[in-house]
């Protein structure tokens, strides 16, 4: 929006009425000065949100996909731990022989460390993920501020050079409505001219 403000004020500043009428040209001079201080607060506002906002929200989100990867090797191994404690219980459900007993002594040997890496790694995650949750509001919180100051800064300025130029340009301090019935009076002069249509 201030990019257009000051693009209007630009082609004012280049059109032939600026030549023509010199109180105009003042006003449209007023009006592109502010609109260049808006840019440069509002350019200032946009590096304060940078540096305070969008980049401590990208160094959050960097934490997700290490995060997926743990979640991802936890069910992996919940997967591992399944499918070694389904082969124990079928060899468990079995006429106890000896090489029955000696496959089901193999596959609680090879549940031992399974089970031992999935309780770990479920472990490590249930003490974690609620640490990590509660977490994100404090790291949030001072992003927030941030921004919040950063827009009373800009619409405070903001307020300031549009008062200035109110001052400067304001002709015998009409009221808007004033202003509004005084652009149809012109308006309809303007329709009233032989050269304009009808639509």
């Amino acid at each position: 929006m201030s990019k257009a403000a000051t693009k209007i004020a630009g082609d004012l500043l280049s059109n032939p009425l600026c030549e023509q009428d010199q109180a105009f040209l003042e006003s449209v001079m007023c009006l592109d000065t502010a609109m260049k201080r808006m840019e440069a607060f509002n350019q200032e506002k946009v590096n304060q949100i940078q540096k305070t906002v969008i980049d401590p929200l990208k160094k959050y989100s960097s934490v997700f996909p290490s995060l997926n990867m743990a979640v991802k090797r936890r069910e992996q191994a919940l997967q591992d731990y399944k499918r070694l404690q389904a082969k124990v219980e079928k060899y468990e459900e079995k006429e106890k022989t000896g090489p029955i007993m000696v496959k089901l002594h193999q596959a609680k040997e090879e549940l031992r460390p399974v089970r031992e890496d999935f309780e770990a790694k479920n472990k490590q995650l249930l003490e974690e993920m609620p640490k990590f949750y509660n977490s994100r509001i404090d790291y949030f919180q001072p992003s927030f501020e941030a921004l919040i100051r950063a827009q009373v800064v800009y619409f405070t300025e903001m307020h300031k050079i549009f008062s200035d130029l109110t001052d400067q340009i304001d002709q015998g301090g009409l009221t808007d409505q004033e202003r509004e019935q005084q652009n149809e009076s012109k308006l309809s002069e303007l329709r009233a001219l032989s050269i304009v249509a009808d639509d």
